[in-house]
Protein backbone atom coordinates (compact mmCIF):
# COMPACT_ATOMS: atom_id res chain seq x y z
CA UNK A 1 0.00 0.00 0.00
CA UNK A 2 1.36 3.62 -0.78
CA UNK A 3 -0.33 6.70 0.36
CA UNK A 4 -0.80 9.94 -1.51
CA UNK A 5 1.34 12.93 -1.02
CA UNK A 6 -1.86 15.27 -0.43
CA UNK A 7 -3.62 13.45 2.14
CA UNK A 8 -1.86 10.30 3.43
CA UNK A 9 -4.76 7.86 2.41
CA UNK A 10 -3.83 4.75 1.60
CA UNK A 11 -4.36 3.42 -2.15
CA UNK A 12 -4.83 0.21 -3.57
CA UNK A 13 -1.54 -1.14 -5.36
CA UNK A 14 -2.20 -2.10 -8.41
CA UNK A 15 0.75 -4.65 -8.70
CA UNK A 16 -1.35 -6.49 -5.63
CA UNK A 17 -4.60 -6.27 -7.79
CA UNK A 18 -3.21 -7.29 -11.10
CA UNK A 19 -1.33 -10.25 -9.51
CA UNK A 20 -4.70 -11.50 -7.85
CA UNK A 21 -6.26 -10.94 -11.28
CA UNK A 22 -4.23 -13.27 -12.63
CA UNK A 23 -3.56 -15.71 -9.87
CA UNK A 24 -7.46 -16.36 -9.90
CA UNK A 25 -7.37 -16.53 -13.60
CA UNK A 26 -5.03 -19.26 -13.56
CA UNK A 27 -6.66 -21.25 -11.10
CA UNK A 28 -9.20 -21.12 -13.20
CA UNK A 29 -7.39 -22.81 -15.97
CA UNK A 30 -6.07 -24.87 -13.81
CA UNK A 31 -9.36 -26.89 -12.56
CA UNK A 32 -11.10 -26.32 -16.18
CA UNK A 33 -7.57 -28.51 -17.54
CA UNK A 34 -8.43 -31.02 -14.51
CA UNK A 35 -11.93 -31.40 -15.53
CA UNK A 36 -11.36 -32.02 -19.26
CA UNK A 37 -8.16 -34.76 -18.10
CA UNK A 38 -10.77 -36.37 -15.62
CA UNK A 39 -13.27 -36.61 -18.70
CA UNK A 40 -10.80 -38.24 -20.33
CA UNK A 41 -8.84 -40.47 -18.28
CA UNK A 42 -11.59 -41.46 -15.59
CA UNK A 43 -12.11 -40.59 -11.30
CA UNK A 44 -8.92 -42.52 -10.71
CA UNK A 45 -6.86 -40.11 -12.08
CA UNK A 46 -3.63 -39.18 -11.19
CA UNK A 47 -1.19 -35.61 -10.63
CA UNK A 48 0.79 -36.33 -13.61
CA UNK A 49 -2.30 -36.63 -16.31
CA UNK A 50 -3.49 -33.61 -15.40
CA UNK A 51 0.13 -31.45 -15.19
CA UNK A 52 0.16 -32.90 -18.68
CA UNK A 53 -3.34 -31.64 -19.68
CA UNK A 54 -2.52 -28.14 -18.32
CA UNK A 55 1.00 -27.97 -19.89
CA UNK A 56 2.51 -27.73 -16.94
CA UNK A 57 3.94 -29.21 -13.91
CA UNK A 58 2.42 -30.64 -10.81
CA UNK A 59 4.67 -28.18 -9.10
CA UNK A 60 2.63 -25.36 -10.29
CA UNK A 61 -0.80 -27.02 -10.06
CA UNK A 62 0.20 -27.48 -6.10
CA UNK A 63 1.21 -24.21 -5.73
CA UNK A 64 -2.18 -22.77 -6.73
CA UNK A 65 -4.57 -25.67 -5.87
CA UNK A 66 -2.48 -26.91 -2.96
CA UNK A 67 -2.70 -31.26 -3.04
CA UNK A 68 -4.61 -33.62 -4.04
CA UNK A 69 -7.34 -32.32 -1.74
CA UNK A 70 -7.10 -28.79 -2.66
CA UNK A 71 -7.47 -29.69 -6.39
CA UNK A 72 -10.58 -31.85 -5.43
CA UNK A 73 -12.09 -29.36 -3.54
CA UNK A 74 -11.22 -26.76 -6.42
CA UNK A 75 -13.06 -29.49 -9.11
CA UNK A 76 -16.10 -29.85 -6.41
CA UNK A 77 -16.35 -25.63 -6.46
CA UNK A 78 -16.78 -25.66 -10.08
CA UNK A 79 -19.12 -28.91 -10.45
CA UNK A 80 -21.26 -28.07 -7.69
CA UNK A 81 -21.69 -24.42 -9.82
CA UNK A 82 -22.91 -26.76 -12.75
CA UNK A 83 -25.26 -28.48 -11.09
CA UNK A 84 -27.07 -25.83 -9.29
CA UNK A 85 -27.11 -23.72 -12.23
CA UNK A 86 -29.23 -26.77 -14.00
CA UNK A 87 -31.00 -27.43 -11.45
CA UNK A 88 -32.42 -24.07 -10.99
CA UNK A 89 -33.29 -23.71 -14.61
CA UNK A 90 -35.29 -26.97 -13.91
CA UNK A 91 -36.89 -25.33 -11.28
CA UNK A 92 -37.81 -22.10 -13.23
CA UNK A 93 -38.54 -23.70 -16.41
CA UNK A 94 -41.66 -26.52 -14.17
CA UNK A 95 -42.71 -24.15 -11.81
CA UNK A 96 -43.83 -20.61 -11.29
CA UNK A 97 -43.04 -18.95 -8.08
CA UNK A 98 -45.41 -16.44 -8.13
CA UNK A 99 -48.11 -19.30 -8.40
CA UNK A 100 -47.66 -22.34 -6.80
CA UNK A 101 -51.01 -23.81 -7.60
CA UNK A 102 -49.92 -26.78 -9.86
CA UNK A 103 -46.92 -27.97 -7.26
CA UNK A 104 -49.90 -27.62 -4.62
CA UNK A 105 -52.16 -29.93 -7.24
CA UNK A 106 -49.32 -32.47 -8.10
CA UNK A 107 -45.94 -31.77 -7.42
CA UNK A 108 -44.47 -34.61 -9.83
CA UNK A 109 -44.08 -32.38 -12.69
CA UNK A 110 -41.69 -30.11 -10.76
CA UNK A 111 -39.94 -33.74 -9.41
CA UNK A 112 -39.85 -34.60 -12.93
CA UNK A 113 -37.75 -31.95 -14.07
CA UNK A 114 -34.86 -31.60 -11.06
CA UNK A 115 -34.42 -35.15 -10.89
CA UNK A 116 -33.75 -35.39 -15.08
CA UNK A 117 -31.57 -31.92 -14.23
CA UNK A 118 -29.39 -33.87 -11.66
CA UNK A 119 -29.30 -37.31 -14.08
CA UNK A 120 -28.58 -35.49 -16.87
CA UNK A 121 -25.12 -34.36 -15.47
CA UNK A 122 -24.25 -38.04 -14.05
CA UNK A 123 -24.96 -39.58 -18.08
CA UNK A 124 -23.40 -36.40 -19.76
CA UNK A 125 -20.38 -36.34 -17.07
CA UNK A 126 -19.86 -40.58 -15.59
CA UNK A 127 -16.19 -39.83 -14.81
CA UNK A 128 -16.61 -36.38 -13.54
CA UNK A 129 -19.14 -37.16 -11.50
CA UNK A 130 -17.81 -40.18 -9.55
CA UNK A 131 -14.89 -38.26 -8.89
CA UNK A 132 -16.65 -35.56 -7.12
CA UNK A 133 -18.88 -38.20 -5.13
CA UNK A 134 -16.14 -40.91 -4.46
CA UNK A 135 -14.37 -38.33 -2.81
CA UNK A 136 -11.02 -39.00 -0.65
CA UNK A 137 -10.77 -38.75 3.08
CA UNK A 138 -11.57 -35.46 4.15
CA UNK A 139 -9.87 -33.59 6.75
CA UNK A 140 -12.30 -30.52 7.19
CA UNK A 141 -15.26 -30.15 9.08
CA UNK A 142 -18.45 -31.65 8.12
CA UNK A 143 -19.83 -28.40 6.82
CA UNK A 144 -16.81 -27.93 4.63
CA UNK A 145 -17.88 -31.28 2.48
CA UNK A 146 -19.05 -29.88 -0.82
CA UNK A 147 -21.04 -33.31 -1.59
CA UNK A 148 -23.00 -32.82 1.92
CA UNK A 149 -22.96 -28.74 1.12
CA UNK A 150 -24.25 -29.39 -2.44
CA UNK A 151 -27.04 -31.53 -0.99
CA UNK A 152 -27.70 -29.33 1.92
CA UNK A 153 -28.16 -26.55 -0.91
CA UNK A 154 -30.62 -28.53 -3.03
CA UNK A 155 -32.43 -29.48 -0.19
CA UNK A 156 -33.14 -25.89 1.60
CA UNK A 157 -34.29 -24.77 -2.18
CA UNK A 158 -36.49 -27.78 -2.24
CA UNK A 159 -37.63 -27.09 1.28
CA UNK A 160 -38.89 -23.34 0.39
CA UNK A 161 -40.73 -24.94 -2.17
CA UNK A 162 -42.11 -27.01 -0.89
CA UNK A 163 -42.74 -25.43 2.85
CA UNK A 164 -46.02 -23.74 1.64
CA UNK A 165 -48.08 -26.59 0.08
CA UNK A 166 -46.71 -28.79 3.11
CA UNK A 167 -48.61 -26.51 5.67
CA UNK A 168 -51.84 -26.26 3.45
CA UNK A 169 -51.88 -29.97 3.30
CA UNK A 170 -52.17 -29.80 6.92
CA UNK A 171 -48.83 -31.29 7.91
CA UNK A 172 -46.31 -29.38 9.95
CA UNK A 173 -44.14 -27.61 7.65
CA UNK A 174 -40.56 -28.37 9.17
CA UNK A 175 -41.48 -31.37 7.47
CA UNK A 176 -40.97 -29.90 4.88
CA UNK A 177 -36.95 -29.90 4.98
CA UNK A 178 -36.81 -33.66 6.67
CA UNK A 179 -38.64 -34.68 2.82
CA UNK A 180 -36.30 -32.38 0.77
CA UNK A 181 -32.87 -33.79 2.27
CA UNK A 182 -34.47 -36.99 1.76
CA UNK A 183 -35.27 -36.70 -1.83
CA UNK A 184 -32.15 -35.24 -2.44
CA UNK A 185 -30.18 -38.50 -0.82
CA UNK A 186 -33.00 -41.28 -2.68
CA UNK A 187 -32.17 -39.62 -5.83
CA UNK A 188 -28.38 -39.28 -5.35
CA UNK A 189 -28.32 -42.97 -4.39
CA UNK A 190 -30.35 -44.16 -7.04
CA UNK A 191 -28.54 -42.14 -9.39
CA UNK A 192 -25.24 -43.93 -8.01
CA UNK A 193 -26.82 -47.54 -8.55
CA UNK A 194 -27.94 -46.90 -11.89
CA UNK A 195 -24.61 -45.22 -13.25
CA UNK A 196 -22.75 -48.59 -12.43
CA UNK A 197 -25.43 -50.80 -13.52
CA UNK A 198 -24.18 -52.36 -17.39
CA UNK A 199 -28.26 -52.82 -18.18
CA UNK A 200 -29.46 -49.72 -17.05
CA UNK A 201 -32.47 -48.19 -17.86
CA UNK A 202 -32.82 -44.68 -20.70
CA UNK A 203 -32.80 -42.10 -17.92
CA UNK A 204 -35.84 -41.05 -19.15
CA UNK A 205 -37.97 -44.54 -16.96
CA UNK A 206 -35.72 -43.60 -14.17
CA UNK A 207 -36.48 -39.41 -14.07
CA UNK A 208 -40.46 -41.03 -14.37
CA UNK A 209 -39.81 -43.89 -11.64
CA UNK A 210 -38.07 -41.83 -9.38
CA UNK A 211 -40.72 -39.56 -9.61
CA UNK A 212 -43.75 -41.52 -9.19
CA UNK A 213 -42.33 -42.75 -6.05
CA UNK A 214 -41.01 -39.30 -4.46
CA UNK A 215 -44.43 -37.85 -5.43
CA UNK A 216 -47.09 -40.38 -4.16
CA UNK A 217 -44.90 -43.25 -2.12
CA UNK A 218 -45.50 -46.46 -2.37
CA UNK A 219 -48.71 -46.41 -1.47
CA UNK A 220 -49.75 -44.17 -4.08
CA UNK A 221 -47.93 -45.55 -6.68
CA UNK A 222 -49.45 -49.14 -5.91
CA UNK A 223 -52.91 -47.47 -5.94
CA UNK A 224 -52.27 -45.90 -8.98
CA UNK A 225 -51.40 -48.68 -11.10
CA UNK A 226 -53.89 -50.92 -9.83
Amino acid sequence: MTSSPRTGAARPDGRHSRWEQHRLARRRELVEAAIKAIRHHGATIGMDEIAAEAGTSKTVIYRHLGDRLGLYLAVCEAVDSLIIKDFSKALESSVDRDSLDALRRDPREALVAVIDSYLSLVERDPELYRFVTRRPLLDVPVEQDPVTGLSDTIATTLAALFEGPVAESGHDATAALTWAHGLVGFVRESADRWLVDPDRLPREAVVHQLADFAAYGLTGVLAKDS
